[in-house]
């Protein structure tokens, strides 16, 4: 049986679903007339419509909150410290300096060659124009490759700088996930021993003046 008051007050019993109560809420009633359930009411096209791209927007908002707890969880364990996080940090830029380090002493290498040629090149009154065209392609590959390695040691500057600036900010957000895990253990080993957790502590006892 569907029982339920309509707009004008009026309670009706039925059984089936009742017309009149289309745009409110039906108790469903079993024979001895106990509720075993409630259906909301009947929905427009319109008002249907909008429930579902509200679900789906409470849905994806769920599998986002979900998603970074798991990321959040994954950083921690990767993470359980500064000292393990700083570790990773001074290893990954260890990297690019090492890179750096590699293009510069190729530059170094370059200007040797370079003050060869140009040793070379006082044959010809140091002017390349005056040389052989072997001469004038070296001088021009020296120098196209020491362009190539100087705009190499930027880009790794850059990216070292990215990097650093990711692990910062990995850093504050694992400083809040650490204070969260030690206030969760506090209170859980309060808990375990039988003493108030700081919130309760700090809350007066009834009737405390």
């Amino acid at each position: 049986m569907y029982s339920c008051v309509d707009k004008n007050g009026r309670r009706i019993t039925a059984d089936r679903p009742i017309p009149e109560c289309i745009d409110r809420e039906q108790r469903v009633l079993d024979k001895t007339g106990t509720e075993r359930r409630r259906i909301g009411p009947t929905l427009t096209e319109n008002e249907r419509v909008a429930a579902e791209a509200q679900r789906r927007v409470d849905a994806e908002q769920k599998a986002k909150v979900a998603d970074q707890r798991r990321r959040d969880r994954a950083l921690i364990t990767r993470f359980p410290d500064e000292a393990t996080h700083n570790a990773e940090r001074v290893t990954a830029v260890a990297v690019f300096n090492d890179l750096i380090q590699i293009a510069y002493k190729r530059i170094e290498q370059l200007r040797v060659d370079r003050a060869a040629i140009n040793t070379e090149l006082e044959f010809y009154q140091n002017d390349p124009k005056k040389a052989p065209a072997k001469v004038q392609r070296r001088i021009a590959d020296n120098e196209e490759d020491i362009a190539e390695q100087q705009r190499y040691i930027v880009t790794q500057q850059e990216e070292k700088r990215r990097v650093q600036q990711r692990y910062d900010a990995e850093l504050a957000q694992l400083k809040e996930l650490w204070a969260a895990e030690r206030a969760a253990a506090g209170n859980a080993a309060a808990t375990a021993a039988g003493t108030p957790t700081s919130a309760a502590a700090a809350k007066p006892a009834s009737g405390a003046r």
